[in-house]
C-alpha cells in the first residue's frame, strides 16, 4: 500500500553503559493526496545496546549436517503455505534451504538469494538471513497446524561475532517458558550470530491479515450482538426493591408508579429507595409519516426523565432500566420501533456521563417478564439485547478483509449520468465531498442543497471549480427538514438526468452535558437530522436510487460526552439506514469518527476538546483517507458502518473504563486505582478502588490527604493535557484551571473509577479545589477521623454510612430521630473551639454524615 519511511533511534549512554534503541515506521504520504496532517510513528519495538566485551564463543563442535537421529523436514512448498496462513514472504525472505527436527531442537541451512550475496558486506548481519534463520520455526504451521503463526516478540542477549555472512548454519534450542536459544554459524563453522533467548507468541492469522490492510481495510467496522449467558430466565415478579413506572400490567404485588415525579413523591412520603427502575418506553400504531414526529416526542421524553433522575439524589444509588420493544434491531430483524431509536442514542451519552447510572434492553417485539429482565441486568453490561431466552451485547468489530477488498476493487456507485443530490453541500465537508464525487466518482450533475443555497459563503467559487471539472451544478437553497421544499425541490431535477444518488450531510450542533439540556438544544439538533433524512427517504424511496448515503457519527453508538442530542439524531438515522434496506433502498449510514482538519463538523472543536477525544481513542482520519473508507463502505452490504480510526494504545490505558462496545478491539488491562497519583500508587497486585482503600488505610491521616490531594490533582492533569501535575495548584480553583461542565464530568468519572465512589454530579462545582475534593473524597471514604491504621476503616461501616446519606429527611421524621440526631450533632460540637450555631450552615447531606459518624462512636 505505499512505501513506508523507517527511522530507528539510539539514545545516550547512560550510568549502566546501555543504550536505548527504537524502531519506528510511518506510511509515506502520497503527493497526489497529502495533506498538512503527517500520518503518527508507530513504534515496533524497544531495546537496550551495550558493548559487547565477550570473546568470540569457539566453534560448535560435531559435524554437519544434523545428528543422524533428527528428522529432516520437508521445506519446498513452505512459503506458499505460510502465505496461505496470512504470512507471505517475498522473493528476497525466502531463504530457508533445509530443515531438520530433534525433540526440543531444530536444525536449518539458510541462504541470501545470489542476487542480494554482494549487498551481504553492507550489513552487520543481512536483515533476510536473520530472519531466514528464524523461518525452520513456522515449518509447523506450513505443515497445517493450527494455533497461528509463532514470531519472535522479545529478544535478549543477541550477539554479532562475524560480519559479511551470506549463508548460516542454524540450531535453535528450547530454554525453557516458549523461549528459545540460538547459534548459528557460516559454512566454515565459525561462530556469526548467537541469541541467549527469544519469547515465541503465537499470532493469530486474522491478525496477520489485518496487519496487511490498507486505511479502509484497518478503520471499517460493524456492530455485532454477541451472545452472552443469562443467568436466569424466570417469569417470577420483580425483586421487592425494583420499581416499574407507567406499567399498570404487572403484577398487584408489583411496585409501580405513574411516572418519576410519582415516585419522587411516593419517596418524600416515606416509601423505600428502589435498587432498580425499570422505565418502557412502548411503541404505538402510527401511520409512517409520524415517524420522525414521534421520534423529536420519545427523545423529549428521554431527556426529561434524564434530567430528572439526575437531579434526584436519593437515587444516586439505583439503576434506570430503560426499555423500548423493537426500536433497535440484530441483524437482519424488522425494526418495529423506528421513533424511538434515538432514545438509546441519547440514554448512551447518559452512560457515558454518568457510569452505572443507565442501563438499556431492547426486547424486540415481545413482553418480557421481570425475571429476563433481572436476567439482563446481572450480565452487568450496559447495553442489551433479549430474544426470547438468549441476550446479545453489542461489540464493534473490523468488517472482514475478504468483503473490503472486494468492495476496495469496485467502481464507485456514485457516479452517473443521473444527478447526485448532496445536502450540507456548501460547508467545508460538503464542498470536498462534492469535489470528490466528480474527481472520484466521476458525477456529473450534483444538486447541492443548503439553508442558503448561492448565498453560503464560497459556494459560487465551488461551483465554478466543480464545472471547471466537467461537473454540471445547481446549487438550491432548500431547508431540507420541512416536506414541502423537499417536494419542490425534487420536482425541479431534470428530466433527461434523473436524480440516482443522495448523500444526506448536512447537521447541526447544540452541544451540552445531559443533566442540563434543553429541549430546544435537543430539537435543533434533531431537526435537520431527523426530519431531514426522514423526507428525503420518503420522497425518493420509490425512484430506484443507486445509492443512499446518510452521514451519522460514531457519537451515536459511543454516546459522546456532551452530545446526547447529537447522539441521538445519528442513532435515528443508523435505524432509518436499516430500515430502508428492508424496504429495498440502498442506504447506508456512516457513522464516522474524527477528521482530521479543523473545520466542518469538527471545526468548533477546541483543544482540549481534541485531548478528550484522543484520550477517549479517536484518532483523526486524513480527508483522503476518509473519502477511501467512502467509497469502499458504499459497496459493502451493510446498513451501518462506522469509519474510525482508532488509537488502540489510548484504549488500554483506559483499562476497565474502556466502553463496553470496544472490548473486542483491545485487550483490557485493569486501571490502576491513583495510577498517578504519587504515594496512592502501588504495586502490582494491589491495583484498584479496593486497593487503593487499603494503601490509604495503613496512612496517618495527614497522609492521607496528602496522598488523596495528589490523586486529585494527577486526574486533573490528565484531563486538562498536562503532563505535569504541578501545573495544577492544591489551592487553585477548577475555574481558574479552565474547566467547563465536560471537563467537570470527566473528572468526576475518573476519580470515581479510581475510589469506586458513585461521586456526585457537582462534585468539581461544590467543591472547586483540588484539596477540597481530596477532603471531600477522604470524608466518603474514612468518616471517622481517627482511621489511622489497616483495619481500622472497616469496609461495611463505611456502606452503613454512606446509606445513611441517602434516606430522605421525612423518613428521620417518621421514625422519630430527628431529635436525636440534632443533639448528636450539637453535642458534638461541645467542647470545641467551633461555635454551634455553625450547624446552621450545613446541608441536609452534611449533617446525616455528621450524625451517622457519631453514632458509630
Amino acid at each position: 500500500h505505499g512505501s513506508v519511511r523507517l527511522q530507528v533511534v539510539v539514545g545516550a549512554e547512560n550510568n549502566s553503559g546501555h543504550r536505548k534503541v527504537s524502531i519506528h515506521s510511518r506510511p509515506d504520504p502520497d503527493p497526489a493526496t497529502a495533506t498538512n496532517t503527517e500520518p503518527p510513528w508507530t513504534c515496533h519495538a524497544t531495546g537496550l545496546l551495550t558493548v559487547d566485551n565477550t570473546t568470540r564463543p569457539p566453534a560448535p563442535t560435531g559435524d554437519w549436517p544434523p545428528p543422524a537421529d533428527a528428522h529432516e523436514v520437508e521445506v519446498d512448498r513452505v512459503y506458499e503455505s505460510l502465505s496461505a496462513s496470512g504470512f507471505g514472504y517475498g522473493p528476497v525472505f525466502q531463504g530457508l534451504k533445509r530443515a531438520w527436527h530433534r525433540g526440543d531442537e531444530i536444525f536449518a541451512e539458510v541462504e541470501l538469494p545470489e542476487q542480494q550475496r554482494s549487498d551481504a558486506a553492507g550489513f552487520t548481519l543481512h536483515p533476510a538471513l536473520l530472519d531466514a534463520a528464524f523461518q525452520p520455526m513456522l515449518c509447523d504451521v506450513a505443515g497445517g497446524r493450527d494455533g497461528g503463526v509463532p514470531l519472535p516478540s522479545s529478544w535478549s542477549g543477541l550477539r554479532v561475532h562475524a560480519t559479511g555472512a551470506t549463508a548460516l548454519r542454524v540450531h535453535w534450542s528450547g530454554v525453557g517458558s516458549g523461549a528459545v536459544s540460538l547459534t548459528a554459524t557460516d559454512e566454515a563453522g565459525q561462530s556469526v550470530v548467537t541469541v541467549d533467548a527469544v519469547t515465541v507468541r503465537a499470532v493469530p492469522a486474522e491478525e496477520l491479515h489485518r496487519a496487511g490492510r490498507g486505511p479502509a481495510q484497518e478503520s471499517l467496522f460493524q456492530i455485532e450482538w454477541r451472545g452472552v449467558p443469562l443467568t436466569a430466565v424466570t417469569d417470577e415478579p420483580a425483586p421487592d426493591a425494583w420499581v416499574f413506572l407507567g406499567d399498570p400490567g404487572r403484577a398487584a404485588d408489583t411496585r409501580t408508579h405513574d411516572d418519576l415525579g410519582a415516585l419522587i413523591r411516593a419517596l418524600d412520603d416515606g416509601e423505600d429507595v428502589p435498587s432498580v427502575v425499570v422505565a418502557p418506553f412502548e411503541p404505538a400504531p402510527h401511520a409512517e409519516e409520524e415517524a420522525a414526529e414521534r421520534a423529536h416526542a420519545a427523545t423529549a421524553r428521554a431527556l426529561a426523565l434524564v434530567g430528572a433522575w439526575l437531579s434526584e439524589e436519593r437515587l444516586a444509588s439505583s439503576r434506570l432500566l430503560v426499555v423500548t420493544r423493537g426500536a433497535v434491531p440484530r441483524d437482519d430483524e424488522d425494526l418495529r420501533d423506528l421513533a424511538h431509536s434515538g432514545v438509546w442514542g441519547l440514554l448512551r451519552s447518559a452512560q457515558t456521563e454518568n457510569p452505572g447510572r443507565f442501563v438499556l434492553v431492547d426486547t424486540g417485539g415481545e413482553a418480557v417478564g421481570s425475571g429476563r429482565l433481572a436476567g439482563a441486568l446481572a450480565t452487568g453490561e450496559p447495553q442489551l439485547l433479549l430474544r426470547g431466552d438468549r441476550v446479545f451485547v453489542p461489540r464493534l468489530t473490523r468488517v472482514p478483509a475478504a468483503a473490503v477488498h472486494t468492495a476496495a476493487a469496485l467502481p464507485p456507485p456514485l457516479g452517473s449520468d443521473g444527478t447526485v443530490l448532496l445536502t450540507g453541500a456548501t460547508g467545508a465537508l460538503g464542498a470536498r465531498l462534492a469535489r470528490h464525487l466528480v474527481t472520484g466518482h466521476g458525477a456529473r450533475n450534483l444538486l447541492l442543497v443548503s439553508r442558503r443555497g448561492r448565498q453560503a459563503e464560497g459556494a459560487c467559487e465551488l461551483a465554478a471549480e466543480l464545472r471547471a471539472l466537467g461537473a454540471r451544478v445547481t446549487i438550491a437553497a432548500c431547508d431540507v427538514a420541512d416536506r414541502a421544499q423537499v417536494a419542490g425541490l425534487l420536482a425541479g431535477v431534470a428530466e433527461d438526468s434523473p436524480l440516482t444518488a443522495v448523500v444526506h450531510a448536512a447537521g447541526a450542533l447544540a452541544d451540552g452535558v445531559v443533566s442540563s439540556m434543553t429541549p430546544d438544544q435537543l430539537a435543533t439538533v434533531l431537526r435537520p437530522k431527523v426530519d431531514a433524512a426522514w423526507n428525503l427517504y420518503t420522497q425518493t424511496k420509490d425512484l430506484g436510487l443507486s445509492a443512499f448515503v446518510l452521514y451519522s457519527s460514531a457519537a451515536g453508538l459511543l454516546g459522546g460526552a456532551g452530545q446526547a442530542n447529537y447522539a441521538a439524531a445519528n442513532t435515528f438515522l443508523d435505524a432509518l439506514a436499516h430500515h430502508a434496506r428492508r424496504q429495498g433502498v440502498p442506504a447506508v449510514s456512516l457513522a464516522w469518527g474524527l477528521w482530521g482538519d479543523a473545520d466542518g463538523m469538527t471545526g468548533h472543536l477546541g483543544e482540549d476538546d481534541r485531548r478528550r477525544l484522543a484520550r477517549g481513542g479517536l484518532a483523526p482520519l486524513s480527508d483522503a483517507e476518509a473519502l477511501r473508507l467512502l467509497d469502499c463502505a458504499v459497496h459493502l452490504d451493510r446498513a451501518v458502518l462506522a469509519p474510525v480510526r482508532w488509537d488502540t494504545a489510548a484504549l488500554r490505558e483506559q483499562g476497565e473504563s474502556m466502553p463496553a462496545l470496544l472490548r473486542d478491539l483491545v485487550r483490557v488491562t485493569v486501571r490502576r486505582g491513583a495510577a498517578h497519583g504519587g504515594t496512592a500508587g502501588g504495586a502490582d497486585g494491589d491495583s484498584g478502588p479496593s486497593g487503593l482503600v487499603r494503601r490509604l488505610s495503613a496512612l496517618t491521616g495527614a497522609e492521607r490527604r496528602g496522598a488523596l490531594v495528589d490523586l486529585v490533582r494527577a486526574e486533573t492533569s490528565a484531563v486538562l493535557g498536562h503532563t505535569d501535575r504541578q501545573a495544577v495548584g492544591p489551592d487553585r480553583a477548577f475555574k481558574e484551571l479552565g474547566f467547563d461542565s465536560l471537563t467537570a464530568v470527566e473528572l468526576r468519572n475518573r476519580l470515581g473509577a479510581a475510589t469506586g465512589l458513585r461521586l456526585p454530579a457537582a462534585l468539581v462545582f461544590d467543591h472547586p479545589t483540588a484539596v477540597a475534593v481530596a477532603s471531600y473524597l477522604h470524608s466518603v471514604l474514612f468518616p471517622r477521623e481517627g482511621a489511622t491504621g489497616p483495619g481500622e476503616a472497616d469496609a461495611e461501616e463505611a456502606e452503613i454510612r454512606r446509606l445513611l446519606t441517602t434516606i430522605p429527611l421525612s423518613r428521620f421524621r417518621q421514625a422519630g430521630v430527628m431529635e436525636t440526631l440534632l443533639n448528636l450533632a450539637a453535642a458534638d460540637y461541645e467542647g470545641t473551639t467551633e461555635p454551634v450555631e455553625t450547624i446552621d450552615t450545613m446541608d441536609a447531606e452534611d449533617l446525616l454524615r455528621l450524625a451517622a459518624a457519631n453514632l458509630s462512636d
